[in-house]
């Protein structure tokens, strides 16, 4: 495992804990991939729809810790466009070839209203936010922690975003097979 993965995943594990022991079982997801546009003959789970910000061959790696305690979800970027802020969230599907495919931001409270423009479900509590803003070698880190899991079957994507918080357009997204809540 890449030394930058290790450290994520410490990481995730100490937030998770305040900076403890790690309580009971914890489950964790590690996926990277390079970023292809959705009709690249090689296929990828990374798909950029914006190439100027996200080029194709860009890196990512999504780690998600989930236990009893909670959930947490860091990420790493490398190879996007230098000093510039990007919106993260968790989405509901999987990538397709079209930036809509991958649904709406994964919610713990889910807005009886979509799609979802209610501040009061549309917030980094009730949502995944991985806000980030690039170095000046296009590499971003951004960890999100919440007390609550995903419910199963319902998160399956991690989606860039042009703007940071709620949301804006869909620069690019990354299949994830995030860990549901356990029974």
């Amino acid at each position: 495992m890449p030394a930058g993965m290790v450290a994520a995943v410490s990481a995730a594990a100490m937030l998770m804990t305040g900076g403890g022991p790690v309580p009971g079982d914890v489950q964790v997801v590690r996926a990277e991939a390079d970023f292809a546009p959705p009709s690249a003959f090689v296929v990828s789970d990374a798909k950029t729809y914006d190439l100027d910000l996200v080029p194709a061959g860009a890196h990512i790696k999504v780690t998600q810790a989930a236990g009893d305690s909670g959930n947490v979800v860091t990420l790493q970027v490398d190879g996007l466009k230098a000093n510039r802020a990007y919106g993260v969230h968790v989405h509901q599907k999987p990538c397709g070839t079209q930036p809509d495919d991958a649904g709406g931001h994964y919610q713990n409270r889910v807005d009886p209203v979509q799609p979802s423009k209610d501040p009061a479900y549309v917030n980094p509590s009730n949502e995944v936010w991985l806000d980030f803003t690039t170095d000046g070698k296009g590499e971003g880190v951004a960890a999100s922690r919440h007390g609550w899991n995903f419910r199963p079957g319902e998160a399956a994507s991690v989606v860039l975003h042009r703007e940071q918080g709620g949301a804006g357009d869909r620069l690019a997204c990354f299949s994830v097979p995030f860990a549901p809540t356990r029974a």
